[in-house]
């Protein structure tokens, strides 16, 4: 057992990263700020008691979240203002991703208090490096709204984000996600983890097509990360498209051509057919001497 030596902490409001599941992960020194700070500011005051009696934490909690927020802002600022230091954590890795802490932080420094980092732990971060998925650039978007036709649009605005996606989700609502992925952002490559740090840790890797063959033989469990890969529809431009269209429309009919750009450029075929029709230029294998229709000038689904 670690032994927690209290240490005298400047007044102000420390945000401290907590494990996202496996205890030994808490720095030492997060256990010297929880130990020695005057209250511990906590999602759920249950959850967090775990933490605090596994490492013989007294400092007191109070239940600090989206429910009662607006009403405990003003008390928490009054005794920052008495000089005190207080802790914010989450229920697991760093508070203010994807919780109610960011206005707590925005009113605190807005009332000329000092706001201080105890970084550790943080799901998205994790799942990336283990991941293999690129690291160089990505876009953290938290949850996505919960009706399709909300989510449907965060995603649309989210596909010409060059790099990897990140997002939070519940296990009850990723095939509903996966489905809107594939309908918005085409065949992407997706990463799906799960019981970050635990015994259980799992990433599942494949397209969406893939990954509800999977679901639905094993359906996965509490809140997941998910990652999208950018695929090749965030680095093309419409010249390139096009180009790649030009290439295969010189020895394939139009819809086999669409296929083909489609299968490469994970873009959805209606768009990759969109700009095969406004090419205009005459199409192998589209039309007869007589300028009939074959059967593949229908309508991409």
């Amino acid at each position: 057992m670690t032994q927690i030596q209290p240490v005298s902490l400047a007044p102000g409001l420390y945000i401290v990263a907590t494990p996202l599941g496996n205890v030994r992960d808490i720095t030492l020194r997060a256990l010297d700020v929880l130990a020695s700070a005057e209250a511990i500011l906590c999602e759920d005051t249950r959850v967090s008691g775990k933490l605090t009696s596994r490492y013989q934490i007294p400092t007191r909690r109070i239940a600090y979240h989206e429910h009662n927020a607006e009403a405990m802002r003003p008390k928490i600022l009054a005794r920052l203002e008495k000089g005190e230091a207080l802790a914010l954590i989450s229920d697991a890795g760093t508070p203010l991703i994807s919780d109610p802490g960011m206005p707590l932080v925005r009113a605190a420094r807005e009332a000329g208090y000092d706001v201080f980092t105890v970084p550790g732990a943080s799901a998205p971060i994790a799942a990336l490096s283990i991941s293999g998925m690129a690291t160089d650039r990505f876009t953290f978007a938290g949850f996505l709204p919960t009706k399709q036709g909300a989510r449907r649009r965060a995603l649309a605005d989210l596909g010409s984000q060059s790099g990897t996606l990140a997002l939070f989700e519940s296990a009850k609502r990723v095939d509903a996600l996966i489905d809107d992925i594939e309908a918005e952002l085409g065949a992407r490559d997706i990463c799906v983890a799960r019981e970050l740090t635990k015994k259980f840790e799992e990433l599942i890797f494949g397209t969406p097509e893939t990954l509800r063959a999977i679901f639905a033989e094993t359906p996965p469990r509490g809140e997941l990360v998910v990652l999208i890969g950018a695929g090749v529809k965030a680095e093309l431009g419409a010249a390139d498209v096009d180009a790649m269209l030009e290439d295969a429309l010189a020895s394939m009919s139009r819809r086999d051509a669409v296929q083909a750009v489609a299968e490469m450029t994970g873009l959805k075929r209606k768009e990759i057919y969109a700009r095969a029709l406004s090419l205009g230029a005459p199409i192998s294998g589209d039309l007869n001497k007589n300028n009939k229709k074959e059967p593949d000038d229908e309508p991409v689904p």
